[in-house]
C-alpha cells in the first residue's frame, strides 16, 4: 500500500477534542493559505453534493476554465477525493506536501486530505476549484474558502447529534459558510430568507435537480449561460454491476436519497444487502426498502459508526419476510446472489467502496442526474 494511503487511514476521521477550525487554519497557514489563490465554489447539503460537485466541474471545464474538485467520500479509491483538469490528480505526491505540517498539528482524516486537495489546487494553477464540504458547514474543514458562490442541494434530518434535531438548525449549519456578498444557490426556496441572513447578496433558487443546481451554480460563477449537455460518472450512484441476474449498488446512505433513487430503479422484485450508519434514520430506510422485495440480508461496512449485522437485522424483522444477518459484506453479497435473482446494495457509501476492495468491480453509470 502506497504511504501515503497508509498515512490518511491511519488518522482518525473524528477530532477528538470537538469541532472546529483551528487546526485547519493553522494547517493551511503553515502551507501558505493555498486556498486563497484562486477562486471557489463551495459544495453543501446533505444529499447531491458529490453529484452537484462533478456537474459543476463538468460545465466549467466545457467553458474553458482548469477546474479542481474536491468530493468525499470515495468509493474504490482515495484518488477520487482529489480531481485537476477532469482527471484524479497524483494522490501520493498531494498528500506528500501536507504530511509534515499535519502531523505536527495533529490533523484529523478530513482536515489533512482538505489540505491536501487546497494545496494541489495551488499548485496546479487551477482557474476555480469546486468544493464538497463533508459534514455541515460552519465547522467543517472546507469552511476556509472566500468562495463568491455557495450552493445548497438540500437538506434533510442526518448527523443530528453534531449539526440539529430540526431541518431549520441543520440548514443553518450548512448556510453558515455564506460569504458577504455572495451568490447563493438553493435546490429548495424555503431557505432563501437564512441564505440572506448570512450575507448573500444575491440568491439563486434553481430547482431540485441536480443538473438545474449544477447550471445555476455555474452560471452565477461565470456570468453568462452554460450548455447543460454534460455527462459525469460517479462510482456508487445507481450502478449497475452486473446485467443478468440483475445487480444494482447505491450509496443512498439516509432516506432522502432512498426518496430519490428508489424510483429511478429498474422495475424489479430485489434482494436487498444494507448497512446502515448508526446516526441515520435505519427504521425509516429499512421501511422503504421493504417495498423493494421480501429478503434483506443486513452486513456491516468498516466504518467505526455502521451498525452491527445483527442490529441492523434485528430493526429490519418487522419490514422483510426473510432476514439474515452477515458481518461481513463480501460473504453477505455472496450469501444474497441466487441465480435469476435482482440484488440491490445499498445503504452506505462505506459498504460499497468495502466490496469494491475486494471485487474488483468494473463501474458503469446508469443514471447520474
Amino acid at each position: 500500500m502506497p504511504s501515503g494511503v497508509r498515512y490518511v487511514e491511519s488518522l482518525s476521521p473524528w477530532p477528538q477534542d470537538g469541532f472546529g477550525l483551528e487546526r485547519i487554519n493553522a494547517l493551511l497557514e503553515a502551507l501558505g493559505d493555498p486556498q486563497l489563490r484562486y477562486p471557489s465554489i463551495h459544495v453543501v447539503g446533505t444529499n447531491g453534493k458529490s453529484s452537484v460537485t462533478r456537474l459543476v466541474e463538468a460545465l466549467l471545464a466545457d467553458a474553458g476554465l482548469t477546474v479542481g474538485a474536491y468530493l468525499s467520500p470515495h468509493v474504490r479509491r482515495w484518488s477520487e477525493r482529489i480531481r485537476v483538469g477532469g482527471a484524479e490528480s497524483d494522490f501520493e505526491a498531494a498528500i506528500a506536501r501536507v504530511r509534515a505540517d499535519a502531523e505536527r498539528l495533529e490533523a484529523t482524516q478530513f482536515e489533512a486530505l482538505t489540505a491536501a486537495a487546497l494545496a494541489e489546487f495551488a499548485v496546479a494553477g487551477v482557474d476555480v476549484a469546486v468544493v464538497e464540504a463533508g459534514l455541515g458547514g460552519r465547522h467543517d474543514a472546507t469552511n476556509v474558502l472566500r468562495s463568491p458562490v455557495q450552493v445548497l442541494t438540500n437538506v434533510a434530518l442526518e448527523h443530528t447529534d453534531v449539526l440539529g434535531t430540526t431541518r431549520e438548525a441543520i440548514a443553518a449549519e450548512k448556510l453558515a459558510v455564506v460569504k458577504p456578498g455572495a451568490t447563493v444557490v438553493l435546490g429548495e426556496s424555503e431557505w432563501e430568507e437564512l441564505a440572506r441572513e448570512n450575507g448573500a447578496e444575491t440568491v439563486v433558487i434553481a430547482g431540485r435537480s441536480n443538473l438545474a443546481v449544477a447550471m445555476a451554480a455555474a452560471e452565477s460563477f461565470l456570468g453568462s449561460p452554460v450548455d447543460g449537455h454534460v455527462e459525469v460518472q460517479l462510482p456508487g450512484r445507481l450502478e449497475r454491476v452486473s446485467e443478468e441476474p440483475l445487480e444494482i449498488w447505491d450509496g443512498a446512505h439516509n432516506l432522502a436519497g432512498l426518496g430519490y433513487a428508489l424510483p429511478r430503479l429498474p422495475s424489479a422484485r430485489y434482494v436487498v444487502v444494507a448497512s446502515i450508519l448508526a446516526d441515520k434514520d435505519a427504521d425509516g430506510m429499512l421501511a422503504a426498502l421493504s417495498a423493494l422485495g421480501d429478503r434483506l440480508v443486513a452486513t456491516s461496512s468498516s466504518n467505526a459508526r455502521a451498525l452491527s449485522a445483527a442490529d441492523l437485522a434485528d430493526r429490519a424483522r418487522p419490514y422483510f419476510d426473510q432476514v439474515e444477518a452477515v458481518q461481513d459484506p463480501v460473504e453477505a453479497l455472496r450469501q444474497a446472489r441466487r441465480p435469476g435473482e435482482p440484488v440491490l446494495v445499498t445503504g452506505s457509501l462505506y459498504l460499497l467502496a468495502d466490496l469494491a476492495k475486494d471485487e474488483g468491480v468494473r463501474w458503469r453509470t446508469l443514471a447520474t442526474g
